[in-house]
């Protein structure tokens, strides 16, 4: 049976309070755009951002540990955006850590950490 057709959504665990670093994080750095959270679901906390044909969700969870293997990996629409993140990124003080080419050949990717130490993979796929 193959009845499933892709991935809706990824969430990422951040601890309470985490809504204005996520904003900044996931939506000014990143340049996700926000997505409006069903008003049941927006009282227990965090943001929701479009994440392509897919969504970033940022979760609470308390008590909170950050995903330090586990993670999503973000798809990049060109080489030279990749750049940029990666730029923009370090100059916000967050560290870009690349990944060695011959690991994966033709793709580049680095790792980050977002606000609350959860990795995450940014990359130009193979094409």
């Amino acid at each position: 049976m193959r009845g499933i057709t892709g991935l809706h959504h990824v969430q990422v665990a951040a601890p309470q309070g985490c809504e204005e670093a996520a904003r900044r994080f996931y939506g000014e750095l990143l340049g996700l755009s926000e997505l409006e959270k069903p008003s049941l679901l927006a009282a227990r906390g965090g943001c929701w951002f479009s994440l392509g044909a897919a969504e970033l969700h940022v979760g609470v969870e308390e008590p909170f540990r950050p995903a330090a293997k586990a993670h999503p990996a973000l798809a990049v629409e060109s080489s030279e955006t990749l750049d940029a993140l990666a730029v923009r990124l370090e100059e916000a003080g967050v560290k870009v850590r690349w990944a060695d080419e011959s690991e994966i050949p033709g793709q580049r990717r680095f790792f980050v950490d977002d606000p609350w130490g959860n990795r995450l993979e940014l990359l130009v796929p193979a094409g």
